[in-house]
């Protein structure tokens, strides 16, 4: 926890995508000019998480994804907090006491679309009121713009899941991760000369992009390998409805049962199709390693 006056924003920061880098570089920015030390404070688990028992958040990273990133940003303090059912009653007011009081915020950059305290009632005009109360400097941070729309972590999420990973990444400014352990599949690409690895992800939250194909690289023991991913179910044989996000790694002939890997979604292929016969199946994933080679190239 900061033992000096900070310059502070407030956020989950599922993604920690170009939008809150930008808001990060920003809160920096203002520290510098006033001499101040920079911080984030973010929460875990998430709110509606706490606030709605059933829901089941689909998110851009796990915990540890997400401060991992933040940690690699110019900031002096990333400070996590739980999110309870006490801190959701607190109000806005008494939120910020909590900020000047603990933290020692003195400057509030708050994001262009952010609300807090109690069923986040209030805005951004009663934030300065209180601010003001508190001897906190409260400012909305510019928006952030990129294509032409503001961008948002529940924007990236939809288009994740709508097969748009190529626009997904470049509004996180990375390649999206599924990281998992390698299961038993149907072993059906080995009879037909592509192995694949059957990835089970370690995390139940974080979203799976769309059924389809996509070129991927893949992570594993520290040296990255180029591959192609085929997410969803097989028509070919036949649905059952269950998901599984098989990819056959190029140039590689190791066994990878138990052991974890990381898969890196870089582009979309074409969508899941049935073949009519096993031999037009294999000629189609003879295509689409062609297609994510060239792809991984570019």
């Amino acid at each position: 926890m900061p033992q000096e006056n900070v310059v502070l924003t407030i956020g989950f920061f599922d993604g920690v995508h170009c939008g809150h880098r930008y808001l990060i570089d920003y809160v920096r920015k203002i520290a510098c000019e006033k001499q101040l030390k920079s911080a984030i404070l973010t929460f875990w688990p998430h709110p509606r998480m706490v606030l709605h028992e059933k829901y089941q958040p689909k998110l851009l990273n796990t915990n540890d994804e997400k401060i991992g990133l933040i940690e690699t940003l110019p900031i002096d303090y990333c400070i996590q907090i739980p999110f309870t059912q006490l801190l959701s009653s607190l109000s806005a007011y008494e939120f910020m006491s909590v900020l000047k009081t603990k933290l020692h915020v003195c400057q509030l950059i708050i994001g262009y679309d952010h609300r807090f305290g109690h069923n986040r009632e209030e805005g951004f005009e009663q934030y300065c009121e209180y601010g003001k109360l508190l001897h906190i400097n409260v400012v909305k941070a510019p928006v952030y713009e990129q294509d032409g729309r503001s961008i948002s972590s529940s924007y990236i999420r939809s288009l994740i899941l709508s097969s748009e990973i190529k626009k997904a990444n470049s509004f996180l400014g990375y390649e999206y991760e599924l990281t998992g352990r390698v299961g038993c599949g149907k072993k059906l690409g080995r009879t037909l000369g592509f192995p694949t690895a059957n990835l089970i992800p370690d995390s139940e939250y974080k979203i799976i992009p769309a059924a389809g194909v996509y070129a991927v690289r893949v992570e594993y023991e520290g040296k990255v390998y180029q591959g192609v991913t085929c997410v969803g179910d097989c028509p070919t044989l036949g649905s059952d409805n269950r998901t599984t996000i098989e990819t056959n790694l190029f140039d590689f002939d190791e066994v990878l049962y138990g052991r974890e890997i990381s898969l890196r979604f870089v582009d979309y292929i074409r969508p899941l199709q049935k073949f009519p016969t096993l031999e037009d199946l294999r000629c189609a994933m003879i295509k689409d390693a062609e297609q994510a080679k060239k792809r991984l190239e570019r």
